[in-house]
């Protein structure tokens, strides 16, 4: 059985975070607050006030982080479609004017050109960079 903890909204793994997680732990990767109640394994939508644990005072934002004493953190809590809404339209705008989506590749050659760019060597003449 996977027992791997992933941010609920990216899926990104959360292995190097420790446990339990503070009240205002962040994913490293999306920046989205972990101890809330979409991250507990006690969420259900199922249910009355999405909780399953009985005694838990409600919470009104499921997404927001908050003080529950009974926060367990539910391995496997991403689903997909729980990314940002700005994500979303942005990708639709995106699409509708035929910009193609970037690839992880692409943002990593551009990000390994900035490097490169940064500690590329001064001209001899003093010049700066081009």
């Amino acid at each position: 059985m996977n027992t791997e903890l992933v941010c609920w909204r990216c899926g990104a793994t959360l292995d190097d975070l420790p446990l339990p997680f503070a009240r205002l732990a962040e994913c490293r990767n999306c920046r989205t607050e972990l101890h809330v109640c979409r991250m507990c394994q006690y969420y259900d939508r199922s249910v009355a006030k999405s909780c399953r644990e009985p005694v838990a005072d409600e919470v009104n934002d499921k997404e927001r982080a908050n003080f529950c004493g009974y926060f367990t953190p539910r391995p496997r809590a991403h689903v997909p479609g729980n990314e940002r809404p700005a994500d979303a339209a942005q990708a639709a705008l995106d699409a509708l004017f035929g910009k193609p989506a970037p690839t992880a590749d692409d943002e990593a050659s551009a990000a390994k050109r900035e490097l490169e760019d940064l500690f590329r060597p001064r001209e001899p003449d003093g010049r700066g960079r081009s």
